[in-house]
């Protein structure tokens, strides 16, 4: 399981530092994709071909299925960590998640969140500060703490 909160700067080539905690999960290579709430996703090999294989079962003929894959496959890149720990984050990428300067990288289960630091702050600010109110809400997915 992908855990833990890690802040870094995204260099001028727009290369990230992935921490040693989050690669032992990623691997050497995996890939990084549009993610919901204005970040990137980064999954392992393993985790990436199991949600291609869920996304390939959507029927094409739904637009919100279109829609979807369009979101996360048309913009994945598969990526390879280099000798200092580091991966490239594409243009497109580094647009949708608004990346600068500061980084925060989460682990958060099967998958990496790569946010930027300030849309981070601001987007969690109000869900954080309301935390037992969403953990109460989660009751009726059958999840409680």
């Amino acid at each position: 399981m992908l855990q833990g909160e890690y802040t870094h700067t995204i260099d001028t080539k727009g290369r990230l530092i992935v921490p040693a905690k989050l690669r032992e999960g990623l691997g050497d290579t995996f890939t990084i994709t549009r993610g919901f709430d204005g970040c990137i996703y980064a999954y392992s090999n393993d985790e990436w071909e199991a949600l291609k294989e869920r996304i390939a079962k959507l029927p094409l003929n739904d637009a919100r299925a279109r829609s979807l894959t369009r979101f996360f496959i048309g913009g994945a890149s598969e990526v390879e960590v280099d000798k200092q720990g580091r991966i490239p984050i594409t243009q497109t990428l580094r647009t949708h998640a608004g990346l600068e300067k500061d980084v925060v990288s989460l682990g958060v289960g099967n998958k990496v969140e790569i946010w930027s630091a300030k849309k981070y702050n601001e987007v969690n600010a109000e869900s954080f500060e309301n935390i037992e109110n969403v953990a109460e809400s989660m009751l009726e997915f059958g999840f409680t703490i």
